[in-house]
């Protein structure tokens, strides 16, 4: 046999920086990242904005202006593209197809930056279409909610919906940079502010007690939105999807995916909601309903799983509604395990809960304890847990 072949790595390296009033002109942080990258070239900046960020930051455009007029590293484009934010962003091709045009238009070439602030649906949008254009034009995203500052925001995914799948089309392509600012989080709606919180639940189940048990401890202070906790929750979390990206698998070329613990059902369930319900509220739900059938399969303590539920609620989310419901095997929210058997490329593998802070991987799910589950989970909100662990 006569053949060729060819081996190579390549190092990716970015900064999260946690900041506030990111463009203010005596804040040097971001000026400081481009001196920090000399080139012998023009370089230029785009920026598209989420529109929802806009309406709550009316002075954010001429801040952007301002900052670029006293720090000139890099070269402005005047035009600021502002986009729906929420899934909105993600099911619309046309947007998509808006910004690789205005790639071309203003001449943004690999050594230029398009820079995304938003939420992780904005985020996700213009990732990938920096990441397709010129086959990757280097991307800053400046994360403005919970979720995105804390989990999808600093990861290394970028895609859109396409034919009614979530992130059918998408790259794995790591930003230049990543910009925390903590006043972007002060205009946020309750629901909203609450709804990220969820990721940081899931990765300390599967990674982290002790960040497990700060969360139960603080979950009083970060309802009431208190900063100080929020902050760390944000950037503990960051720490540990951060760690995580750099292990042994970034892009998910296998089969594991734990930082997917309860996003089976949760893809499903926004599809079914029609995207009404939020990214974070369909974590949430999914994490009830695994860390229970974790418990019903002999894995998770009947207490620890108290626990989880106790703290879901305590933070306000709607663990039982009606769209995670399982009465039976045609129940809409069960095709939500074929579709991820598809995503993951044929083989389900699912995380759940050895104990608080140890997940485990299976590769499958029996139906019959799914229902147990969801019963579990709608008894346990109405104070009347009624199931026993069984194997």
């Amino acid at each position: 046999m006569n053949y060729l072949q060819q081996s190579f790595s390549i190092k990716f390296e970015y900064k999260i920086c946690f900041t506030t009033s990111l463009f203010d002109v005596e804040n040097t942080t971001l000026a400081d990242f481009f001196k920090g990258r000399s080139s012998t070239t023009l370089r230029k900046i785009f920026f598209v904005m989420d529109g929802g960020v806009t309406e709550a930051h009316p002075h954010l455009e001429d801040d952007i202006i301002k900052y670029f007029d006293h720090y000139q590293d890099v070269q402005l484009i005047p035009e600021i593209l502002i986009v729906p934010g929420g899934e909105a962003a993600k099911n619309d091709t046309a947007l998509f197809e808006r910004i690789v045009e205005a790639v071309n238009v203003h001449g943004i070439d690999r050594h230029s930056y398009i820079a995304a602030i938003g939420g992780g649906a904005v985020l996700d949008l213009v990732g990938y279409a920096a990441a397709v254009s010129h086959r990757g034009v280097r991307h800053i995203r400046i994360p403005t909610t919970v979720l995105s500052q804390n989990d999808s925001g600093i990861g290394v995914k970028n895609g859109i919906n396409y034919k009614g799948k979530k992130n059918f089309l998408g790259t794995f392509a790591p930003p230049a940079a990543v910009f925390n600012d903590d006043d972007f989080l002060m205009t946020l709606s309750d629901r909203d502010y609450r709804s990220g919180i969820s990721e940081a639940i899931k990765v300390a189940l599967i990674k982290d007690a002790e960040f497990f048990y700060w969360i139960e401890a603080h979950a009083g202070k970060l309802a009431a939105r208190d900063a100080e906790s929020m902050n760390y929750l944000i950037r503990h979390c960051a720490k540990l999807h951060l760690e995580h990206i750099a292990g042994d698998d970034p892009f998910e070329t296998g089969s594991a995916r734990p930082l997917d613990f309860g996003h089976w059902s949760a893809h499903k369930l926004e599809q079914l909601s029609n995207f009404e319900v939020l990214h974070g509220e369909a974590v949430a739900m999914g994490i009830a309903l695994d860390s229970t059938y974790s418990f019903l399969k002999g894995l998770l303590s009947e207490a620890d799983l108290e626990r989880i539920l106790n703290v879901l609620l305590q933070l306000s989310f709607d663990i039982s509604n009606p769209l995670i419901r399982i009465e039976s095997a045609q129940s809409p929210i069960l095709q939500g395990l074929a579709e991820f058997r598809e995503h993951l490329g044929g083989m389900l593998s699912i995380t759940l809960l050895n104990s608080l802070g140890t997940g485990k991987e299976v590769h499958e799910m029996d139906q019959e304890s799914l229902i147990k589950a969801s019963h579990y989970v709608f008894d346990f909100t109405n104070k009347k847990p009624s199931l026993n662990s069984s194997n």
